[in-house]
């Protein structure tokens, strides 16, 4: 497997790492949205959220928290933003699951631009179903 971010986290290729943990790694990007763009990964390959094994889910969030905080502090920031995105076609680069954490600042001109969508007559409920029903035979198929 050729994954640069597997690379990273085994010390194969220089990063600006400004967090380790146990199961993840926080690193400058290098191609920054504003200074401090932070990328934070599992150690362990995972292509995206879906295969992330639970016990990396929560030390990957509090590394989150800590990163945040420490940008917040250390560029004076007033805000920032997380994302991530998972598959081809919502944007993902690099096929390792990497979480976003970007500083903000006023007027500086990004936005997330989106058109907003309806439902039809009872087509959320049928919708909520579909999602509740995979919820269950997924935790039920983890179960067995």
């Amino acid at each position: 497997m050729d994954c640069i971010f597997c690379s990273i986290a085994a010390g194969r290729v220089p990063a600006e790492i400004v967090y380790s943990g146990n199961r993840v790694l926080a690193f400058l990007d290098v191609n920054p949205i504003h200074p401090g763009h932070v990328l934070i990964i599992p150690k362990r390959h995972s292509r995206d959220l879906t295969e992330l094994p639970e016990e990396v889910l929560g030390e990957l969030m509090l590394a989150t928290q800590t990163v945040a905080a420490g940008l917040v502090h250390s560029l004076d920031l007033q805000g920032f933003n997380l994302f991530s995105n998972n598959g081809a076609i919502a944007g993902q680069s690099v096929f390792h699951f990497h979480l976003h954490v970007t500083p903000r600042y006023p007027q500086d001109n990004i936005r997330f631009v989106h058109g907003t969508k309806e439902y039809g007559p009872g087509e959320m409920a049928a919708v909520g179903e579909r999602i509740r029903q995979a919820i269950r035979d997924n935790v039920s198929s983890k179960e067995q």
